[in-house]
Formats: structure tokens, sequence, C-alpha cells
């Protein structure tokens, strides 16, 4: 039975902020390796499982099909403080929430995701409320995006990816591959200008990967524009305005559109940039400052952080997250034991990349920079009809079945030895 805490200063042993993948299967590994007084400080009463945004975007899934509630996998024995953080003081290991009330801890656990930040593009917002322009970055935002694609008529379909560091950054391409694929099966995409605006220097950072989609990209048409960053939007006139950086300098480049498709710039939220905890020499993004393999902070040894929030050079995925809570649950506890971090995250991320109707490509990696394939005996690296089963079907029921349970996933998984697991403290099924 879930522990709803009440609005008074209060004090646990260990202190998970953030009840979103990270921070659930984190607090489900705790409390199965036997932790008692674990406190979860997360605001909202629903979970949202945000893969599926690309599907709702693309018509494939209603959006309710992506939210549960959050109560349901909480753990029990888990005290509940459903509040904002509004304020971090690691050095007197407390915390403060939106009404005032003050949580200390012992160990503290930072999970609480990204920040959008819809007013750091100008003209964003009024686009998007004008009806021209979408964004898969919102549940409530994706089913407007499906709107947009199946009222489209031709003209040009723009679609943007910033070159900071957001969450599922392989989302853009993601939702133009499936706008493309519905204009080509609509025979609208013979009238259309497909581009892809993107501050990135190619369409992936792994060749054997962007091989692969740079076929899709040919098949479709796409026009790509490589190392343009949109900084502005003139909803009025439907353009989109991009910075153009080359030896030459920089150089403004204006696009029109018909309809456009906009991921907003991410940061840690507020409460960690403004804390210790944020990476000085990253002070506008904010991430904690941790090690890349232990997830251990690098200066508050009795805090940890994971998934989005973490500053780790790797892309924020939920594959990481999900790889990332068992290393910091088995830290966690060992460092509470008294010894030092004992498990280490190899830097493995996931990214489905569907293509079209019933193909995706799944992109692994790791921190070498190179493929890191999981999955024993298919061919990952080719567009497949099994990979799009698993977006659509597999990956939904394995998160909210064993994956935010605390459980391992059949595959996905790097293999650890019983004596591993003992080393760590941390019992698995």
């Amino acid at each position: 039975m879930i522990e709803h805490a009440k609005k008074q200063n209060c004090h646990h042993r260990i202190v998970i902020i953030g009840g979103g993948t990270a921070g659930i299967i984190t607090a489900n590994l705790l409390r199965r390796a036997g932790e008692q007084d674990i406190a979860l400080v997360e605001p909202s009463r629903h979970h949202f499982y945000q893969p599926l945004w690309t599907l709702v975007g693309g018509g494939f899934v209603p959006k309710e099909a992506s939210v549960r509630q959050e109560a349901g996998y909480i753990p029990g024995g888990v005290f509940w403080i459903q509040e904002h953080v509004v304020e971090l003081d690691p050095g007197r290991q407390r915390l403060t929430t939106h009404s005032g009330t003050h949580v200390s801890y012992d160990f503290l656990v930072v999970a609480p995701g990204v920040q959008l930040n819809w007013d750091a593009i100008p003209g964003l917002k009024e686009a998007i409320d004008r009806g021209n322009a979408s964004s898969n970055y919102a549940y409530e935002l994706a089913p407007k995006t499906w709107d947009l694609i199946r009222n489209f008529k031709g003209g040009t379909a723009l679609f943007h990816m910033p070159g900071t560091p957001i969450k599922c950054p392989g989302a853009p391409q993601k939702i133009m591959y499936l706008a493309a694929d519905y204009f080509r099966r609509k025979d609208i995409l013979r009238h259309t200008s497909v581009i892809y605006g993107s501050a990135t220097p190619s369409i992936y950072g792994v060749k054997e990967y962007a091989a692969v989609l740079n076929q899709v990209l040919a098949r479709y048409g796409v026009d790509s524009r490589f190392n343009h960053e949109l900084v502005a939007v003139n909803s009025e006139k439907r353009e989109a305005v991009f910075a153009l950086r080359s030896d030459q300098g920089e150089q403004r480049i204006t696009i029109p559109y018909d309809m456009l498709h906009a991921v907003p710039p991410q940061t840690a939220p507020d409460f960690i940039r403004q804390s210790p905890l944020a990476d000085p020499d990253k002070p506008q993004e904010g991430w904690v400052r941790v090690d890349k393999y232990t997830l251990q902070h690098a200066n508050y040894p009795n805090v940890f952080a994971l998934g989005d929030v973490a500053g780790t050079p790797n892309a924020k995925t939920g594959a990481a997250a999900t790889h990332q809570a068992p290393v910091v649950a088995a830290n966690l506890l060992s460092v509470m034991r008294g010894k030092g971090p004992l498990a280490r995250y190899d830097g493995y991320i996931a990214c489905p990349i569907v293509t079209g109707h019933g193909r995706m490509v799944l992109c692994e990696i790791d921190y070498s920079g190179k493929p890191a394939p999981r999955i024993p005996v298919i061919n990952t690296f080719q567009e497949r009809y099994d990979m799009w089963l698993l977006k659509r079907y597999g990956l939904p029921w394995l998160y909210w079945n064993v994956l935010l349970r605390g459980r391992r996933a059949p595959f996905l998984a790097k293999r650890r030895s019983p004596r591993d697991l003992r080393r760590e403290g941390l019992a698995v099924t």
C-alpha cells in the first residue's frame, strides 16, 4: 500500500525525485532489495509511456493508450510526496516543495526528467495555438500532429531537430518518416516538399545506422537541411527562421511551411539548474554532474542521478534510464553499507526509429560510440516488420509489466552473473 506523505517537514533514509521511468524502476529495485524508508517526490497523478507518442502523432494509437495511474506503479511502502520540488540544498541534505515543506534525506536519487522550454523559440507557441504547427513532445499535442498530417493536402511539410540535448533524439525524424509514408500512400507525396531542418551535421551519429537512414531519406525524397538551428517562427506568415552556421559565419534562412513539427529546447528543471548539483561547465543546460559509469555525483557521494537529467555523454532515451536504474540501485546500496560504487553503466541506449508503416530500425549504441546490438539472431540494422511489432506492441507491454516493476527484460539487457548480483546486493528477477 502506498503511503501518502502529509505536507509537513519530514526525514527519509532515501528520497527519490521524479516518478517517471527512472524514478519508479529505482524505487521498485530498492524496495525489492529490502529498503524500508523511501520517499518519492512526484506531483503528477499520471504516468506516461512517452515513446508511444510517436505512434499517436502518426495516427496508429489513441493518446490514452500511453497513460496510466501513477499510483499503480509506486511500490507498496514507499511514501508518496505529491508535490513539485522548488529548491534543492545538497549541502544540508534537504529539498523544499512548492508548499514550503522541507524534506531531509540521508541519500538522494535525482530523476525528474527534463524541462520543456517552449518560449525559448520565439513564435513557436503561437504557431501551435494557430494550428499549423505541433509537437509530439507533449501528451496533449501528439493527436494534433496526426490532425496536421491527415488533413495535409500538399505543400511544404517541415520537421525540426535541435542541436542541443533532448529526450528521445530520434523522435523528430520518426514522425517525419511516418508522415512521408502516409503522404505516399495517399498520393500526396508527389505534391509535397518534405524538409528536415536539423541542427545536427548528419541524420545519425553512427555511420552504420546513418547508412540505413540515408536510404530512407532518399526513398521519401526528403530535403535534408543539416546544421540548421531553428531560432524563430512567424506563425502569421507560416515561416520558420533557421540559423545556418558554417566556416563563413552565421546566416539566417527563412523556410516557408504549410505544416511544422517542432521540438522545444530542453534543459534540466530550474530547481536542478539553480542547485550545486548542476554541472558548472554547462550552466544553460544544468544536467546533474555525475560519473558516467557509476552515476554518482561528482561532489556529493550520497547523491545519484539517472534518466534524462543525468549529465552522461550519451543520448537521453528510455532504454538508457532502464539500464541506469539497476546501476544506481546497486551503487546506492553499496554506498549505504559504507563501500564504494561497484556497478557500472556502459552507456547503452536504444533508439527504435520507425521508418514507415510496418518498418523500424533498432539503433543500439554504448559509450564506445559503436553499434551494440542486444537482440540475438535478428539483424536489427535493417528496416524490419518484426521490429515494428516490437515498437507497437512488445515494448509497451514490457514497459508496463516488466521494466517499471524493476524486473529484467528477456533481451535488451546485459547479462550479469548471480555472483555479480550478490556482490552488488541487488536481487533482480
